[in-house]
């Protein structure tokens, strides 16, 4: 059955948010792009749709609402766990059942993130849940809010695209897969960060080819809730027409909204302790989430204020009503921003590292709060190494974008675009380049989900897609029928399976060949790849490595079956929207194994 709608997802640290379109029968037309207004909880008993579901769930106690009032428009297997905008406003009150910034958890690669971990302060008897079930949760929240919306096109029938950060690493795309698939979606798809927010701007800007130009190199800044990112995207030509392309792509970076918050948190716990006030664990936890709500409503567009009441709760009853009250002013907040995550530097100071040998357990943040250097890296270090001869480049091998697209909650602030803005013309006039040209006109808080919508119309060829081929060709390597010969391995043939310019999202097979494919015991599967052989065509076998092959690191992995079974397969390969190569082999029987890497440029710390 054809599927009605494409609905794209921003799974976010802070809020969540769905967009859909249905795709016009004919591939020349577009549809508009719509937000879904997601019930949730505002207050016990108060069902309300917004169009943002905060990214919290709170665990309740027994005692903590009323009996009956959280009841959804929709049957839950567990009332006690709250999402969205009730869960943010009690976690406000009662840190250590609030679950926060499970995407940044997803993400941690030091601890196991199947487990029941968070909330990390919770005290004991309270439920925890892992970052996938959190994540899970939402995913489930967003699927169950679109069936109350549009109970005649079933959630689990339409074509859904998650997104995620440019910088996941494999494990962490993988668990998003995984909550997805745990919430009920159907073949989920996802989709980068950056490039969802590019092709939103490109929806709203149906003449975006009279706006840039070949040769035009757009820089994309995200900065949301946990995380930052930067994705660099060239405009090139082909079959006479504009094309865009993926170049560049950042490492992950904790750092985000979450520092920022915590930063003016420490900073009205100093005044607070100036007045005698010293605060808890627990309280400054609550003062956390507090200053996270007053930055959101100094920093808003439309917002016309200088300051923001806080209140806590106080320790015992020495304290008028019990609670500590106290207030965060914008002009302390821009300074935070500006002097400790923005500070103008030159484009060739580096992000400080660690340097203590031993540390906390918890989320591996950014040691260098400073995004102006880390965005300096980037354009100095990871995009300058890249092979794409597109990338606009200084005297100083510095890559020189031309316009720049903002993304993320953080960057609603004039005054932190006006910051990034000062701080990449600076370095453009020292390599003697023109101001950089800022993409105006889309919604930074709704950006993502819609254009992971309008991605899944391009998708099926109505839109533009970025384009973002693989930059070499893959092969794996094959070992050689022949009798053993003491002393000496089998001789090894490279199979190619990846072509040079391999499109992102695409699929194919290799043609009809049988491979002996080992299963029940470990076996070691080796990669090459090649930047100057580009004409190999997929299911060409090279007799033998090639000087023009360099060895990736093995994949060494124990595949289901029966010990030492050789099982006879064919071989697909699919790379996806995300930059992984999936390597498929499928027995005659219908059984698949997937094996994978990661085909982007990665650049060491």
């Amino acid at each position: 059955m054809p599927r009605k709608y494409v609905i794209g997802i921003d799974l976010g640290t802070t809020n969540s948010a769905l967009a859909w379109a249905a795709p016009p029968p004919d591939p020349r037309e577009l549809s508009p792009v719509t937000l879904l207004g997601v019930p949730q909880l505002v207050n016990p008993g108060e069902v309300r749709d917004e169009d943002l579901l905060p990214s919290f769930l709170y665990i309740a106690g027994a005692n903590d609402f009323p009996a009956g009032s959280l009841e959804l428009p929709w049957p839950s297997a567990d009332s006690s766990m709250v999402v969205g905008e009730l869960a943010r406003k009690r976690g406000t009150e009662n840190a250590r059942r609030l679950v926060s910034s499970a995407k940044s958890w997803l993400s941690h690669a030091g601890v196991d993130r199947t487990a029941p971990i968070l909330p990390v302060s919770a005290p004991e008897g309270v439920t925890k849940v892992s970052p996938v079930d959190a994540s899970r949760r939402y995913l489930e929240h967003l699927a169950a809010g679109w069936n109350a919306k549009m109970p005649e096109a079933p959630f689990a029938e339409q074509q859904v695209l998650v997104t995620v950060p440019a910088s996941f690493d494999a494990v962490a795309r993988e668990l998003t897969l995984e909550a997805a698939r745990k919430a009920g979606y159907q073949d989920p798809v996802l989709l980068e960060e950056p490039q969802a927010a590019f092709y939103a701007w490109i929806e709203k800007h149906p003449d975006w080819r009279e706006r840039v130009q070949v040769g035009d190199l757009i820089l994309v800044v995200d900065i949301g809730g946990g995380t930052t990112d930067f994705t660099l995207i060239s405009v090139t030509e082909g079959a006479g027409e504009l094309q865009l392309e993926r170049v560049a792509v950042g490492e992950h970076i904790l750092l985000g909204g979450d520092n920022i918050d915590l930063a003016l948190a420490r900073h009205l716990e100093q005044q607070l302790a100036g007045q005698g006030k010293k605060l808890d664990a627990l309280q400054l936890n609550a003062l956390w989430q507090q200053c996270r709500l007053a930055k959101e409503r100094l920093l808003a567009e439309d917002a016309n204020r200088g300051e923001h009441p806080v209140t806590i709760l106080g320790k015992g009853t020495g304290l008028v009503g019990g609670t500590i009250k106290t207030k965060l002013l914008l002009e302390d907040v821009n300074r935070v921003l500006l002097d400790g995550f923005l500070p103008l530097v030159t484009s060739e100071e580096m992000p400080q590292r660690r340097r203590m040998g031993l540390a906390e357990l918890g989320l591996p943040y950014a040691a260098d709060a400073a995004i102006t250097r880390h965005l300096a890296r980037f354009l100095r270090q990871q995009a300058a190494a890249s092979e794409h001869g597109s990338v606009r480049r200084g005297p100083s091998g510095l890559a020189c974008p031309t316009h720049v697209l903002f993304n993320g909650g953080v960057l609603r602030s004039p005054v932190v675009r006006d910051r990034m803005i000062e701080a990449l013309n600076n370095w453009l006039r020292a390599e003697g380049m023109a101001p950089i040209q800022p993409l105006l006109g889309e919604d930074l808080m709704h950006a993502v989900a819609r254009g992971a919508a309008y991605y899944g119309m391009a998708r099926a060829g109505r839109g533009v897609r970025i384009r973002g081929g693989i930059p070499r060709t893959y092969y794996v390597g094959i070992e050689s029928a022949m009798p053993a010969v003491p002393g000496l391995p089998a001789p090894l043939k490279a199979l190619a399976v990846a072509p040079f310019g391999m499109e992102e999202g695409t699929d194919l097979k290799i043609p009809a060949r049988e491979f002996g494919l080992i299963v029940g015991e470990p076996a070691e599967f080796r990669f090459f790849n090649s930047a100057t052989r580009k004409d190999d065509e997929p299911g060409a076998l090279l007799d033998g490595i090639e000087e023009e092959l360099e060895e990736l690191s093995p994949v060494e992995v124990n595949l289901t079956g029966a010990a030492g079974e050789m099982v006879p397969v064919t071989l697909e390969t699919v790379v996806t929207e995300t930059g992984l190569l999936q390597l498929w082999c499928v027995a005659r029987d219908g059984r698949r194994w997937k094996l994978e890497f990661n085909v982007r440029e990665q650049v060491s710390r």
